[in-house]
Parts: C-alpha cells; sequence; structure tokens
C-alpha cells in the first residue's frame, strides 16, 4: 500500500490547466467511449517497443501496465471535462506505480521509456479521434500540448514515488546495519553468533572471513567519511559509539586499505585495530581505542602529528603490543615495583642508566657487552661496567627466563608510562 502521510502537492501545483482550459468538452464526448480502445492499442505499442513490458497482460505487471494506462486516458478525459476537478487518487495512484518498480528490483528507465510511448501513440490518436468527430482543427495545437504536460506530470510523480520507496527501503537498511555494527561491537551480544547471521541477511551484509575497527576521535562538527564512498558501495559498517565513530572494515587490511583510511581520517585523531575474525570485531575496537589512549608519543608514534598538530592515526602494527601493556598498565606498574624495586634506591639518573642497560640487554642475542654498547650507542667499557652492576643487583635472576619475561614487561609498561616507548630493534 501507498503511504499516505506522504506529502501530496495541491493539484494546482501539479497539473497545468492552461492546456485542458482550450479544449473544448465536446472533446471528453468523444474520448469517453474510445478509452478501451485507445487504452488496448496504447499497450500493444508500449509492449512492442518496451521489452520489460512485454510479460503476458495475465501476469502482476500485465494487469499493472493495463489498469495504469486505462487510468491515464481516463485522467486525461476527466481533465478536459474539469480541468479543475480533484485529481490527487491519480497523483497517488502514478507514485505508487514508481514505488512498484523499485520493490520489484526495477529502475524508472523503463517506466520512463513506456510514459513516452504512451504520450506519443495517445497524441496521435486523441488527433484522430477529434477529427473523426468534425472538431475545430485549432484544438489540435493545445491537445499536444495538453498530452505533453499530462505525460510529464505522470513520469515525474512515478520518479518521486520510486525516489520515497528508495529512501525509505535505505533507511531501513541503515538501520539494519546499525544494529548489526552495535552487536559485532558489543562482547556479550557478538557470543550469541545466530543473531548476528540474521542481522547480517537483513543488513544485506555477508560476514567476511575478516574486520578491522577503524575508530575515529569525533572533534567539533566531525561526522561521517565522505572521503570513503557510500556506505553501501564500500561494505564499512559505521556506527556513532559513544563520542567516538566507529568503522567496521571488511577484509584484511593490505597496505592499500590502511593508506585509504589514513587518507580519509587526515586531520583527525584515530586507531586502526587489528584484523580479527567478525566474532572478535569487539576485539578490534578495543585495541583501537587503548592505542589512541593518551597523546601519540604515547603509543611511540612520534612526529605522528607534525606539521600543526592536525591528528595523527595509529595502526595496529604501529603499537599492538604497546596497547596490551597499556590495558594493564596499573598491574604492570606493581609489576615495576616489585621485579625493579632494588633500583628506587639508586640515585635517579643512575637507575635510569641502568634501567636502559636492563632493557638493551633484555633485546640483545648474545647478551654480551659490545653488542649492548652497540645498542646503547656508548663505549663497550662503560656497557661493562653498567652490567657488573646490574649483576650486582639482580644476581642469578638475569639468567631466569621468567625473570627477564617479567623485567621487560615492567620496562616497557614504565616507558608507557614515562610517554617513550624504547626503540625494541
Amino acid at each position: 500500500m501507498w503511504n499516505e502521510t506522504m506529502p501530496m502537492r495541491q493539484p494546482d501545483q501539479v497539473f497545468t490547466r492552461r492546456p485542458w482550459r482550450e479544449l473544448p468538452p465536446a472533446l471528453a464526448r468523444v474520448l469517453r467511449p474510445r478509452i478501451d480502445a485507445i487504452a488496448a492499442d496504447m499497450i500493444d505499442v508500449i509492449r512492442e517497443e518496451v521489452p520489460a513490458y512485454r510479460r503476458p497482460l495475465d501476469s502482476a505487471m500485465g494487469r499493472d501496465l493495463a489498469g495504469s494506462v486505462r487510468r491515464a486516458i481516463g485522467q486525461f478525459v476527466e481533465l478536459t471535462e474539469e480541468p479543475h476537478s480533484l485529481q490527487d487518487h491519480h497523483v497517488r495512484h502514478f507514485r505508487g506505480l514508481g514505488r512498484l518498480e523499485f520493490l520489484n528490483g526495477r529502475t524508472t528507465d523503463s517506466l520512463q521509456a513506456a510514459f513516452r510511448v504512451g504520450a506519443r501513440v495517445g497524441a496521435r490518436l486523441y488527433a484522430e479521434t477529434a477529427q473523426s468527430a468534425s472538431l475545430p482543427f485549432e484544438v489540435v495545437m493545445p491537445l499536444h500540448e495538453a498530452v505533453l504536460t499530462h505525460i510529464n506530470v505522470l513520469s515525474n510523480e512515478s520518479v518521486k514515488g520510486f525516489a520515497a520507496a528508495q529512501a525509505r527501503a535505505e533507511g531501513g537498511l541503515r538501520r539494519s546495519r546499525r544494529t548489526l555494527a552495535a552487536c559485532l561491537l558489543d562482547q556479550g551480544r557478538a557470543g550469541r553468533w545466530d543473531a548476528v547471521e540474521r542481522l547480517a541477511v537483513e543488513a544485506e551484509w555477508p560476514l567476511p572471513e575478516a574486520v578491522a575497527c577503524l575508530l575515529v576521535r569525533q572533534g567539533a562538527g566531525a561526522g561521517r567519511l565522505p572521503g570513503l564512498g557510500p556506505e553501501r558501495d564500500t561494505g564499512i559498517l559505521t556506527l556513532t559509539h559513544g563520542a567516538d565513530l566507529v568503522l567496521i572494515v571488511p577484509g584484511p587490511q593490505d597496505r592499500g586499505t590502511v593508506e585509504r583510511l589514513r587518507t580519509a581520517v587526515r586531520g583527525r585523531t584515530a586507531a586502526l585495530g587489528p584484523a580479527v575474525s567478525p566474532r572478535d570485531a569487539w576485539v578490534s575496537l578495543h585495541c583501537a581505542r587503548l592505542m589512541l589512549t593518551g597523546h601519540a608519543a604515547a603509543v611511540g608514534r612520534e612526529g605522528a602529528a607534525a606539521g600543526g598538530g592536525g591528528g595523527e592515526f595509529v595502526s595496529a602494527g604501529d603499537g599492538l603490543a604497546e596497547a596490551h601493556l597499556r590495558h594493564g598498565i596499573h598491574i604492570g606498574r606493581l609489576l615495576g615495583d616489585r621485579v625493579l624495586g632494588v633500583l628506587r634506591d639508586l640515585p635517579a639518573g643512575r637507575a635510569a642508566r641502568l634501567a636502559e642497560t636492563l632493557d638493551a640487554l633484555l633485546m640483545s642475542w648474545s647478551r654480551t657487552a659490545p653488542e649492548v654498547a652497540r645498542a646503547l650507542d656508548i663505549h663497550p667499557q662503560t656497557a661493562r661496567k653498567r652490567l657488573r652492576k646490574l649483576e650486582e643487583l639482580f644476581g642469578d635472576r638475569l639468567n631466569d627466563p621468567a625473570f627477564r619475561f617479567e623485567a621487560l614487561l615492567a620496562l616497557r609498561t614504565r616507558a608507557l608510562r614515562d610517554g617513550s616507548v624504547p626503540d625494541p630493534r
């Protein structure tokens, strides 16, 4: 059924009345008995010239075609009899015709072609009828003008009906996609996979093998990202999540995709989480949010905001380990107090140098003084002195894999807290 709430313009705004005022009422009297015959001829030509309407006349499309052609001719006759008669019921029908085209998966091209063919056939048959009734020749010009005006109105109204139906459908699709995105980002709801699969079907969003979440901090006036193109074309789900904009990007994130996303968020602060299974989309968002905690320098992105402070872009490849540590940064502080506590009793400068040396030692392959010296760009003898002090402070624990692991975690967490992550090379 056509949506009766759709705004309907007043008849005088839909039709130009002038050509019908110049037609004699006698024309309506001679046209009315010939409505069925004119409709039959018009339908035959439309079906011959417009392939989309070659369906059997007893099919749904055939019945719609026949009914609409008879209605159009009947409306023309009504306007000829009374140019100021109400036409809303006819306007509503032809908007509904456009709506049916959309619901049946067709475009308006064939419908517009049928209107053009109908106008040509109608103009000829109306003129022949007027001539056979010995009406004045002067009727021909306003008759042709009335036909063109009439068919233009019907064509425009059908396009409006098509567009309105399309907008409603796309609005429903957008709502379904927002619901799907919210479900994927909700850890509890994502576990109910049957519901997710049903939502994906409703949203016309085939579940990909992998997704990644792009989290964009919303600045003043920030909205969607037009540089990525229409949501339906890209397959990207978009959702406002708190004060942020979240995009669920399907597929593995190759270099080209990452660069396209980086370009789209230029000037804003954003983070791209790792590619994960759709079941773990919320994990990708969680990682992205952790990577954006604090300033870019806090996640090892020095210089990301260079050039005027126009935002920063962090991807999972840049700081996933740091994001993991940041999630447990308070636990990491306690771990540091326990594992690195012996450094607290030293002067601050010496403690910092020894922590730096310990980090270089733990990251080295051979754990020799020359290798540590190269990593820190210091003299090997200086490195040896520092390593001896570390042996004095930590003893045999330096050979314990569990201690080395905890110490490295503690050093990394402390560096995050201080805003400077050491170079892991």
